[in-house]
């Protein structure tokens, strides 16, 4: 009977994990890092903005936003309602536990706002873009409107905590994620067993 080393048998390992797909990996990101949810200060006017072009995000990230539950909110809105700062235009949905989490799971732009009146206008606002599985971006809402926007789910999620839009059944992103995961397992193996006939 022939044993690989253990070596062998360790980098192949190793191997496979790092081979594993990217949009494997979701990570949840505290908005506005050390400075979380609130009223940019003076010296950065243009905190989200700057924070969130640093940042890539994916398919299955989620969002934290931190502030005081008794002083402010969060709130989804349109393409339109973000560009105007306006309160008016009833919000996708609305975050106020002061410890929340907003889940990534559909391609598109995000547009999130303070629900305290004024507050948006002080530049306490959020866009983020989201690629789908194969890493192109929707284009922009042109009219300012909810199309390209990542809409709100139509019924209550599993976790009194956990919002965001669900992905529709049997998208072609997920679809597209799971081949690509197939094809890279694959190849890891091919790859294992040649390692395991050479030793």
């Amino acid at each position: 009977m022939f044993r690989a080393p253990f070596g062998i048998i360790m980098s192949a390992a190793l191997l496979l994990l790092l081979l594993q797909p990217q949009s494997c990996w979701c990570y949840e990101y505290r908005v506005g890092d050390l400075d979380c949810w609130g009223i940019p200060p003076h010296s950065k006017p243009l905190l989200y903005t700057s924070w969130s072009v640093n940042h890539r995000f994916h398919l299955g990230d989620s969002l934290l936003f931190l502030y005081p539950p008794s002083q402010d909110s969060v709130i989804q809105v349109t393409a339109r309602a973000f560009n105007s700062c306006s309160l008016a235009e009833p919000p996708l949905q609305k975050l106020h536990d002061g410890n929340s989490v907003f889940n990534l799971t559909a391609p598109g732009y995000y547009y999130f706002t303070s629900g305290v009146a004024g507050h948006c206008e002080k530049d306490q606002k959020l866009v983020v873009a989201v690629p789908s599985a194969n890493g192109t971006f929707l284009p922009p809402p042109a009219d300012g409107g909810s199309a390209g926007v990542a809409a709100a789910p139509g019924e209550s999620q599993s976790y009194p905590i956990v919002f965001g839009p669900t992905p529709a059944q049997g998208s072609s992103g997920a679809a597209a994620a799971t081949a690509a995961g197939s094809a890279v397992a694959a190849a890891a193996a091919l790859l294992l067993a040649f390692v395991l006939s050479v030793a």
